[in-house]
């Protein structure tokens, strides 16, 4: 009798967590942080107003130079900021700091996100390389760097240039078309497919996924856009699942079954390494090279003179495609917490604190960049840009992002040197990613 009684209870309580959690989660890791950054940029902080002016898609460059006049580290109320390249260079590379989220600096908030911990996989948490640190974070990434070698993505380039021209075939040249959803986005998620080993028949439901997936990268999403990321996670996770069985089953001439191979002394890559790995390429490979695409196509539309250097030389190409990087990078910023005690040019950090890095201007540094507002393709030193962070947590598809830009650029100018983008093209509203959620052209 007491167990009918009480069966209700348990099930009334599953349910009020099933909305509590998400609701706890959602409101720790975004609307706090939020709404503290916007009440930072209404009282002038710096790093408070970076997010909010990062959110609308504007020209950051002026601020970029503010934060710099203040030193290698600029302290505000949030925390601190640097928009120096080798402040920025040092942080990322030193061991004195680590990958960090948001963290409540309060006990009772701590709590709640270990009790509203979802247990999924996610591109920004452990065992992610995004996040975790030594010793797994070496053991981890020596086994997927085996695999993801810059001979893989060579090799890789063929299918690339095959899979470009397919989609440009694809364009009817007589209407006008949003680029975003009818190319940029096309590229990269059909390579992450080759590199996952995905069959062409659920190509489609992979494109969504990274789709909805890639603003898990993002801080302060909206509510919905929230939920739609973590279904989105626990769909991919169940697709997964599945797929790693087939693929260990019957393995084929992709990435990801070379990668469920790999052993270091014996011992591979864990069911959940393997997802995170997985994860992290879809979410991260897709949304950054998407990034990249639509950023170039708007800077050489913009830039006619650079694009005739580029038609003139093509052997820029590759080179332009850093400049890219540098002057209109897919990822703003990203952060790092201090493991101890430490001192950046000057500046004393104490333990715990957190520091923000500004890749976008760490990029616009004159000290590192003669001219840096000036967008050219022939810059002896772009790539010492910093776009693909430093490190141990240096991006790992930087190759591969490289490799696709410029394909993906050279590709669509050839085919369509009359391209111009029309009215309509909108920034997206995130404050780390950085890009076009539509850039309407006609082609001819």
């Amino acid at each position: 009798m007491f167990a009918l009684k009480t069966a209700p209870a348990r099930t009334f309580r599953h349910k009020a967590e099933a909305i509590a959690k998400p609701v706890t989660r959602w409101s720790i890791g975004h609307a706090l942080p939020r709404v503290a950054l916007r009440a930072a940029a209404r009282r002038g902080d710096l790093q408070g107003r970076l997010s909010v002016e990062a959110s609308g898609g504007a020209d950051l460059s002026g601020l970029f130079d503010e934060i710099r006049a203040h030193g290698a580290i600029a302290t505000t109320r949030v925390g601190h900021v640097s928009t120096r390249h080798s402040a920025c260079k040092e942080v990322l590379t030193s061991d004195a700091f680590k990958t960090v989220r948001f963290v409540p600096d309060n006990p009772l908030l701590n709590k709640l996100v270990v009790w509203s911990a979802s247990g999924l996989i996610h591109p920004i948490e452990p065992p992610s390389l995004l996040a975790s640190e030594p010793p797994d974070h070496t053991r981890y990434r020596k086994l997927v760097t085996r695999v993801f070698t810059a001979r893989a993505v060579e090799q890789l380039r063929e299918r690339t240039q095959a899979i470009t021209d397919e989609l440009l075939d694809g364009l009817d040249p007589s209407n006008p078309v949003d680029l975003i959803e009818h190319y940029c986005g096309l590229l990269p998620v059909t390579v992450i497919s080759q590199i996952l080993g995905v069959p062409q028949e659920e190509r489609d439901k992979v494109l969504a996924l990274g789709g909805a997936a890639a603003p898990s990268l993002d801080l302060g999403l909206p509510w919905r856009t929230f939920r739609t990321v973590e279904a989105t996670l626990a769909e991919f996770d169940s697709w997964l699942t599945l797929h790693l069985e087939k693929l260990r089953e019957n393995p084929g001439d992709n990435l990801l079954s070379k990668l469920i191979a790999a052993r270091e002394d014996g011992v591979g890559l864990t069911e959940r390494e393997l997802k995170a790995t997985a994860g992290l390429v879809l979410a991260a490979g897709f949304e950054t090279t998407v990034n990249l695409l639509g950023n170039g196509i708007a800077l050489l539309t913009r830039h006619p003179g650079e694009l005739a250097k580029l038609r003139a030389n093509p052997d820029l190409w590759s080179n332009a495609v850093d400049e890219i990087l540098r002057y209109d990078p897919p990822v703003l910023l990203t952060g790092r917490l201090s493991a101890r005690d430490t001192e950046i040019g000057g500046a004393r950090i104490a333990r715990g604190a957190i520091v923000t890095t500004v890749l976008a201007g760490a990029n616009r540094d004159p000290e590192i960049f003669d001219d840096p507002a000036t967008f050219d393709v022939e810059r002896a030193n772009a790539r010492d840009h910093v776009s693909f962070g430093a490190g141990r947590h240096y991006c790992l598809g930087a190759s591969l992002a490289r490799m696709e830009g410029e394909i993906g650029l050279r590709s669509i100018f050839e085919r369509f040197p009359d391209l111009r983008l029309l009215d309509g093209a909108r920034r997206r509203e995130t404050r780390i990613l950085r890009g076009f959620e539509t850039l309407p052209a006609a082609l001819i």
